[in-house]
């Protein structure tokens, strides 16, 4: 079983290697794989320099985006070369609905226990990691979640094909319309958010251990940006196309005060800061011994490292944020709150972005509230944080007679 796809890192030197006719120099088991195959003579060649051109367009803006639609797109290749052993371009209908139940139930052999990598560097070459397969055994079966990341993933690839005229048809929309395992979403869902109590202890004892430890500082500052601006923890991190310096702060002639930050898609917002965040910006900056307030040609990092120079990584941002979560789940099962601790182990850091929009709803305009999420469509705040008529429809519901 070989992975067709390496990291967003080496797109560009696979790309050279099919142009060039080297891959065999870097990619033995790929090429021998490619060489091998039971179609016409190049059309697993011609198909996966077709693959990589439709990750390089649609995948660079962000790895995490790259990655969702390269582990789609290329066991669906593999698929289509290995079990129907067709093209991509010549499956039909029917052909689109044996894959998905092939993605519902795959076979043992295309399964993993775990996450594995694909390729490791070994004197040169990128050798294929054996304990690799495209699919990671699921006790539970397959998520709702997952199949509708199949289907976006196959529609995105078709829909680009026919633009490039490497396909006329895509069959994938009327196959997600009838699929029995799709289940539409009608009922109601919460945003996973902290409690009252989960929020008054991460941010409350961060806070008391900031004078016993000084680089809580940069916690409490990073919890606060989080839920209090709404931020993905992504926005906060260092980017190869976006570095978030003190100097995207910015006030406006009326003296209100805003951040400019990259979003999904590099689309940049200023989202608007309160008055009380603009009081923690303060004292996270003047604990870093700089001036109370950014001026407009500061470069120095919004998350600052303790070592080294420049900001932080997600992964790093995430170890932060977890440290608060901990020192919280020790302070409440301390305290008696049992349930609480247990439930808040289960917290992401995403958790905080739907926790400040979820309280802001109850008091600010649906439209401030979409723009400072960064949300493209109204409806799409108006169906995750705002549960007016839902509460309204329980209240009308209760003198409902039997």
């Amino acid at each position: 079983m070989t992975p067709l796809v390496d990291t967003l890192k080496q797109l560009r030197y696979l790309i050279a290697h099919l142009d060039d006719d080297t891959l065999h120099s870097e990619y033995p088991a790929m090429y021998n794989f490619l060489k091998n195959s039971r179609l016409g003579d190049g059309v697993c060649l011609d198909e996966l320099k077709f693959l990589y051109r439709f990750l390089y367009v649609y995948g660079r803006k962000s790895e995490a985006t790259f990655n969702r639609f390269r582990n789609e797109i290329e066991r669906f290749h593999l698929w289509s070369w290995l079990i129907q052993q067709k093209s991509v371009f010549e499956l039909k209908r029917e052909d689109i609905e044996a894959y998905v139940e092939f993605v519902v139930n795959p076979e043992p052999k295309w399964q993993a226990n775990s996450v594995q990598w694909r390729f490791k560097n070994d004197h040169g070459l990128r050798q294929v990691n054996p304990n690799w397969r495209p699919f990671v055994y699921k006790e539970n079966g397959v998520s709702q979640q997952t199949l509708a990341s199949m289907f976006t993933a196959l529609n995105v690839f078709y829909k680009f094909a026919i633009l490039e005229e490497k396909s006329f048809a895509n069959f994938v929309p009327v196959v997600k319309k009838n699929c029995p395992y799709l289940v539409v979403q009608s009922q109601i869902k919460m945003p996973d958010t902290l409690s009252d109590l989960q929020w008054e202890y991460v941010f409350g004892v961060t806070k008391d251990l900031c004078e016993q430890q000084p680089k809580l500082e940069r916690n409490l500052f990073t919890l606060a940006c989080l839920k209090g601006l709404y931020l993905r923890i992504s926005e906060l991190s260092e980017r190869p196309q976006w570095s978030p310096v003190m100097s995207h702060f910015w006030q406006d002639q009326d003296g209100f005060w805003f951040l400019r930050i990259m979003g999904k898609g590099n689309k940049l917002r200023d989202v608007t800061l309160s008055d009380d965040f603009v009081d923690y910006l303060k004292r996270y900056r003047l604990s870093r011994s700089l001036t109370a307030l950014p001026r407009v040609d500061e470069p120095h990092p919004i998350i600052h490292k303790l070592r080294g120079q420049g900001g932080m990584n997600v992964r790093q941002l995430r170890r932060i944020v977890q440290e608060s979560f901990d020192l919280a789940i020790a302070k409440l099962k301390q305290d008696g709150f049992g349930e609480e601790s247990e439930s808040l182990e289960a917290a992401t850091s995403h958790w905080l972005r739907h926790t400040g929009a979820t309280h802001d709803a109850q008091t600010r305009p649906l439209k401030h509230l979409s723009e400072d999420l960064g949300h493209s469509k109204i409806a799409t705040t108006d169906q995750i944080y705002i549960q007016t008529n839902i509460k309204e429809r329980a209240k009308s519901g209760l003198k409902r007679k039997l």
